[in-house]
């Protein structure tokens, strides 16, 4: 029997669940459509989202829908590398960097220990993303390293983690295309919030990559996704929960977004910021960016078995940023993609911003609070971000901070400076800067950036 794309749009808007071949034959409808052969449209496409968005899935939806974009394509097949594969993905946020330092450090690690084939004892088959809503995209920073080629093929990516340890690419047309359809259309139809969808995004392209294991970033804050750390915390019981299903340890940190990670929030300036970090270059403001690495790296080594534990794991991943092997194995993962590493040794050169402005305090205080999405707004308005999917971005845009939430502040003193390739679009983002920033008398609470752990273990004892 036909399904017809309208039959599941009106199933699920008025609140029926969806059975297996109704999602199978709307995500087949996605894949299979052609510029004369629509067998589904965007409106429709559109329409589906919303439908979702407002009603949910149950768990099986869920799990059907996930499955059905996994396999909407192309998968990876780990198995003749003979290696531990683990991959780690974060919900998104802003300066939201940590990638570009945990692939190196896992490579430098599994170089470290090669299986009796030569292959890196440890694999990372990061497939990445890009900018999405208020927050940056990790294929969109790598892209402003001349060269780098981000849509590796399947074989070419199993070459280069025979040869570096880790590989960072994106979506090419038969990696997981559904999600890469609709991954476009949710930041353009007010449906991005959705923690089914969000799931469904994240572990079908995760759990394409025949992983071991899986560390997930879970941000809660005022610049996350998910509106309250209540729904946070659900959105990483359901990826730890999709993740262990389908038969892959998986973990979730709730870590803090309630500021932007690190110093830089942009494209290249945050390229430079990590290539700072591994060649041992470590300014104060990259503190909280350095802890969140080592910790999920932590994670990562633990259950890759490098580690007895992940607070051991942490101490390792620092041993490997500060000694030079996490830079070593950046460089080979740079090369291998075809990215220009000459620019590594002044990267700071390498930023050109046609144009900058620099906010400072109107009073002395404690720098209080600050509304994180807002401040990624104001990122993704200076041309770091997109307006729509086609968008270009530009690399140099984006905002450097020169404190942290608890600094105290005096009256006169930087707090952001903005770059933007055109003078005209440092209006608005200066502005909705100086809106969100609140200093106050008192210093504030701090709160810790790593809230929770979420895992099979504390999901059975919960239950």
């Amino acid at each position: 029997m036909t399904i017809h794309p309208i039959d599941v749009i009106l199933h699920k808007r008025d609140g029926f669940s969806l059975s297996d071949e109704e999602i199978h034959s709307f995500v087949r409808a996605l894949v299979e459509r052609t510029p004369d052969r629509l067998l589904v449209t965007d409106a429709q496409i559109a329409a589906f989202l919303m439908a979702v968005f407002l009603n949910g899935l149950n768990p099986s939806e869920l799990a059907s829908l996930t499955r059905e974009m996994r396999f909407s394509g192309d998968t990876f097949d780990a198995a003749p590398l003979k290696t531990f594969t683990i991959d780690k993905h974060s919900t998104g946020g802003v300066g939201d960097k940590t990638s570009l330092l945990i692939a190196p450090v896992l490579a430098a690690a599994g170089l470290a220990h090669p299986t009796p084939e030569g292959v890196p004892g440890i694999c990372v088959p990061m497939i990445s993303g890009r900018s999405l809503g208020h927050t940056g995209g990790t294929l969109d920073k790598l892209e402003t390293i001349p060269g780098f080629n981000t849509q590796l093929d399947l074989p070419r990516m199993a070459e280069t983690l025979r040869r570096c340890g880790a590989a960072l690419i994106g979506q090419t047309p038969r990696i997981v295309p559904a999600d890469r359809i609709l991954y476009a259309l949710r930041d353009h139809t007010g449906t991005v919030e959705s923690p089914f969808l969000i799931n469904a995004s994240i572990m079908s392209k995760k759990l394409a990559e025949s992983l071991n294991a899986l560390v997930l970033d879970v941000k809660v804050g005022s610049g996350a996704f998910m509106p309250s750390y209540e729904r946070s915390k659900y959105l990483a019981e359901l990826m730890v929960q999709t993740g262990e299903a389908s038969g892959t340890r998986t973990v979730a940190l709730l870590t803090g977004m309630d500021e932007p990670l690190g110093r830089f929030s942009g494209n290249w300036i945050e390229v430079w910021e990590c290539v700072d970090i591994m060649r041992g270059r470590r300014h104060p403001l990259s503190s909280d960016l350095i802890e969140l690495s080592n910790a999920l790296s932590g994670w990562m080594l633990h259950l890759a078995g490098r580690a007895s534990s992940p607070q051991e794991g942490a101490l390792l991943a620092d041993r490997i940023l500060t000694s030079g092997e996490a830079y070593e194995a950046w460089l080979k993962i740079v090369q291998a993609q075809g990215g220009d590493t000459s620019l590594f040794d002044d990267p700071a050169a390498h930023h050109h911003p046609a144009a900058t402005r620099t906010l400072k305090a109107t009073e002395t205080g404690y720098l209080s609070s600050m509304d994180c999405k807002q401040v990624g707004w104001a990122v993704q308005r200076l041309g770091a971000g997109r307006a729509k999917p086609a968008d270009p971005v530009d690399a140099h845009a984006g905002i450097e901070s020169h404190a942290k939430l608890g600094d105290r502040i005096e009256a006169g003193q930087p707090l952001f400076t903005l770059f933007s390739s055109d003078e005209r679009l440092l209006d608005e983002p200066e502005q909705m800067l100086s809106e969100t920033i609140r200093i106050e008398p008192d210093a504030p609470v701090k709160q810790p950036l790593i809230r929770e752990i979420v895992s099979a273990a504390s999901l059975q004892s919960a239950s």
